[in-house]
């Protein structure tokens, strides 16, 4: 007779599937004492377990992990900090910015703000420009500071203008000012950041912003503020755009143009066909599409 299988020696006998045994078992009892409030956020051994948890190699295991730690809350954000300046652990470090992208409280933005500018990885460098998106306002001069910057990267810059547009209507005190800094790629960010608050809150003072950067001496800020009214249902911007179809720089028209396209308004039609004589091919084609976009906007209204 053979003998009698044991079901555990092979979890026993394995240092990894041991572990992964008990990150199971921990992360059941958590969420059933986190089910039954029982559960105590003050207990630092098993918050600094369920941080090493953010390490299994289970991708859907590290996600239980870190959504029971983001339902914890702020409790756990000094232990995700410490992981995510400090972990050898990619993996953690990774997830750990991740998490805190879920608890988006704002003690974390130093730290968040360090693994950004200085982590050797780029996904914990781009998951913590989330996590600071995620924060919001408490992350919002920071981010202004970075784009002022003359030393940081162009992706750095890249990450903080999105951050910055993605925080929204929470930075709109902040946009307001920053609007006149000295810095272009400062005030390019804030453009893209007010057409985001104009979008979200329909906010008249963003609007009229927008339509006054149309005037700016620097061709790279007219372009961005036609961009951003692209996005936006600002009829009161048609005239201005129209004027901007005529600008000196070739970008900023062609932002206008799709602008004009977009919005939809009829009283651009005029404008607009006189373009589909210019001598940039480009201007031609774009104007083409836009009296296209508006006609058939036109008869959707008709109906």
């Amino acid at each position: 007779m053979s003998p009698s299988l044991n079901s555990d020696a092979p979890v026993a006998n394995d240092p990894v599937l041991q572990i992964q045994a008990e990150n199971d078992a921990l992360i059941q009892q958590v969420n059933e004492q986190i089910t039954l409030d029982s559960f105590d956020s003050t207990d630092q051994q098993v918050l600094q377990r369920l941080v090493e948890g953010l390490g299994d190699p289970r991708g859907l295991v590290r996600l239980r992990f870190a959504e029971t730690l983001g339902e914890i809350g702020e409790p756990a954000t000094p232990f995700l900090e410490e992981a995510l300046t400090h972990h050898e652990n990619v993996v953690v470090r990774r997830a750990a910015a991740k998490t805190l992208t879920l608890i988006a409280d704002s003690s974390a933005v130093p730290t968040l703000l360090h693994s950004f500018l200085n982590d050797e990885d780029t996904v914990v460098r781009s998951s913590s420009a989330g996590a600071l998106a995620r924060t919001g306002e408490a992350a919002v001069p920071a981010l202004l500071d970075i784009l002022a910057s003359t030393d940081q990267p162009e992706d750095i810059k890249g990450h903080a203008a999105w951050a910055l547009a993605f925080i929204g209507s929470e930075a709109a005190d902040y946009l307001y000012q920053a609007l006149n800094n000295a810095s272009l790629d400062v005030r390019c960010a804030v453009i893209g950041a007010l057409g985001h608050v104009a979008q979200e809150q329909s906010d008249e003072k963003s609007c009229n912003l927008l339509v006054v950067a149309l005037t700016d001496l620097e061709p790279l800020i007219r372009t961005e503020a036609a961009a951003a009214l692209a996005q936006v249902n600002y009829p009161p911007a048609v005239p201005h755009l129209i004027l901007a179809v005529q600008d000196a720089d070739l970008d900023v028209r062609k932002a206008a143009i799709n602008a004009l396209g977009k919005i939809g308004d009829r009283s651009a039609l005029k404008s607009l066909q006189a373009l589909l004589n210019d001598e940039e091919n480009v201007i031609r084609v774009l104007a083409k599409l836009a009296i296209a976009h508006i006609e058939r906007q036109s008869e959707a209204d008709d109906w």
